[in-house]
């Protein structure tokens, strides 16, 4: 870029910035006084004519500063230079908060919390996803001798408990063939394929396994086939309630949107790659309820990516501090399934 266009970028950082902070449109009199750039004030004044002339920047009311507009963020956020980085001191807090996750739903859930105290916005995370998941492990432990509970371990750290009633008692004996039964026919398979050799089960198994296999294979066959990838945890709605002003008559229109969990599936689509973040500013997103928001999105995992997660809030809004945050939980989330 020329110098002069260096120099208007740098005008258009200094208004996104005290406009995130101040919520005041931006004058060329607090630029100059509030930030080093080395020139004057009507230097500053001439930029941001052209600024607004070229729609990154717009004078929300007459003889008022100027605001930022969703190309004026794109063009911020695009040219981010370096994120913020997490202090020490919050790289700690997150990796003990999550670290004390005692299954996958309770890292989840711990997830959105933090993310949301970090950015004050809204937190939303997906469940897993199936397509790449085997099972790692099934136990099958007796609560009575008519009754049993299955625990299907998953490598995407997915844990899933259920009872089953066998309507007769059985041994020990009769728990433990059933099983190495099971584990064999499903263990390092994936969940659709496990679920496919479940099924067949009762048809090969001796006489006197054959009904409590059944009624346990019933339950499990159910189990692989749920679909917890379209199940989300959401935190920190409220947040969006301390500037009702960041959306002029449409809070409530985000807020619906937000219940519907197709909606914000789609905010979490383009989150195909670890630690790869995604921005959409207002008219970016698809959903015309979502167009006064940004949406900060991330997949998170390891290797592959195991499902999404992110962020939403006004387009008025911390994008180098947010970014940090959620790429920072995403990659201890990552780290810690793959660990389980």
């Amino acid at each position: 870029m020329a110098n002069a266009d260096e120099r208007r970028f740098d005008v258009l950082r200094a208004i996104v910035a005290d406009y995130v902070s101040n919520q005041e449109p931006v004058g060329s009199k607090a630029i100059v006084e509030r930030h080093n750039l080395g020139v004057s004030s009507a230097t500053v004044r001439n930029d941001m004519a052209t600024l607004e002339e070229e729609g990154y920047i717009t004078q929300p009311h007459t003889s008022a500063g100027r605001v930022p507009t969703d190309k004026g963020y794109r063009l911020f956020v695009d040219r981010l230079s370096e994120i913020k980085p997490l202090s020490a001191a919050e790289r700690r807090a997150i990796t003990t908060f999550l670290d004390s996750g005692t299954d996958l739903d309770d890292v989840l859930r711990r997830s959105v919390r933090l993310l949301a105290q970090l950015t004050r916005q809204v937190a939303v995370v997906q469940y897993p996803m199936l397509t790449n998941a085997k099972v790692r492990h099934l136990e099958v432990v007796p609560l009575t001798p008519a009754r049993l509970m299955l625990v299907l371990i998953a490598d995407n750290g997915r844990v899933d408990q259920r009872t089953v009633d066998l309507g007769d008692v059985v041994t020990e004996e009769d728990v433990a063939r059933l099983r190495s039964v099971l584990n064999t026919a499903m263990s390092g398979r994936r969940l659709n394929d496990a679920a496919a050799r479940v099924a067949e089960l009762p048809d090969q198994a001796p006489g006197e396994l054959r009904d409590a296999l059944i009624r346990v294979t019933t339950v499990l066959v159910e189990s692989l086939a749920e679909h917890p990838e379209e199940r989300l945890v959401l935190g920190g709605t409220a947040n969006l309630t301390r500037n009702v002003a960041d959306f002029p008559g449409s809070l409530r229109q985000v807020l619906e949107a937000l219940e519907e969990q197709v909606v914000v599936l789609k905010l979490l689509a383009a989150a195909r790659n670890p630690g790869a973040i995604t921005v959409r500013i207002g008219e970016e997103n698809e959903d015309e309820q979502m167009r006064s928001t940004s949406v900060v999105s991330i997949g998170y995992g390891q290797d592959m990516v195991l499902g999404g997660m992110g962020v939403v809030g006004p387009t008025r809004m911390d994008y180098p501090g947010t970014i940090a945050a959620v790429r920072a939980v995403a990659n201890y989330v990552g780290q810690i399934l793959a660990g389980r």
